[in-house]
């Protein structure tokens, strides 16, 4: 026997999910059926709206947001084309939680950097070194990544940090890193290397204010911790 599929152009005009929004508003709307508004169409076995619902069944918006492109194609029904729809929404998710309208942004507190990093480094399954280029007025000029993986201080140098920095003119820099375990408790070759690091700006006259290790929803700062004098 022949199994037919629903469209969503047989359903009740307003069951559809782009109708519905329209009319509710998008809070209005389960994930599945915001999901299926980006993708628009489904497979020949299935119509978006089941798809994305099969989606939301096997992963939480959590785990889709950190699927790369290889592990959404692997999906029934995901070609490049939608992995790209998928990978595109939740990027600009990520960059909007690191928005700010100022020209430049202004780093005030160890708070002000987890807020700029924390939704690009979350997802992160290996340590990331991050430098942020500072004016004389703690504005940033730039962000820089020193690094990936676990920190060391005989393979993070001190070239690679200040590199950067004396191209910018810059007046200090602010180290940060993420743990991917999520506890951000400095370990012992965390300090080591700040300690390096700082002494290394003492000699070109640029200072290191501190450097925050991020975590899951928490942060350290090392200067807090009283390591960056």
């Amino acid at each position: 026997m022949s199994e037919y599929k629903i469209s969503i152009h047989d359903m009740p005009v307003d069951e559809r999910p782009r109708e519905r929004l329209l009319k509710y508003g998008p809070e209005a709307l389960s994930n599945a059926e915001l999901l299926a508004i980006i993708l628009r169409t489904g497979s020949q076995k299935e119509n978006v709206i089941n798809m994305c619902s099969r989606i939301f069944s096997d992963y939480n918006i959590k785990q889709l947001s950190q699927a790369n492109i290889s592990k959404l194609t692997q999906m029934h029904g995901i070609g490049n084309a939608k992995a790209a729809q998928i990978a595109a929404v939740f990027e600009l998710a990520r960059k909007l939680e690191g928005f700010s309208d100022e020209p430049k942004r202004k780093i005030k507190s160890p708070a002000d950097v987890y807020s700029l990093l924390y939704p690009k480094m979350r997802e992160h399954k290996r340590e990331r070194l991050v430098a942020l280029l500072l004016d004389t007025k703690n504005h940033v000029i730039r962000e820089e990544l020193i690094s990936i993986g676990s920190l060391n201080a005989n393979i993070v140098h001190p070239r690679e940090v200040f590199k950067a920095a004396l191209m910018e003119s810059c007046a200090s820099v602010i180290l940060s890193h993420n743990h991917p375990s999520g506890d951000p408790t400095p370990s012992r070759e965390d300090i080591a290397v700040t300690e390096k690091l700082v002494e290394g700006g003492k000699l070109l006259g640029i200072d290191v204010l501190d450097h925050v290790v991020i975590g899951d929803g928490r942060y350290v700062s090392l200067k807090d911790e009283g390591f960056v004098r």
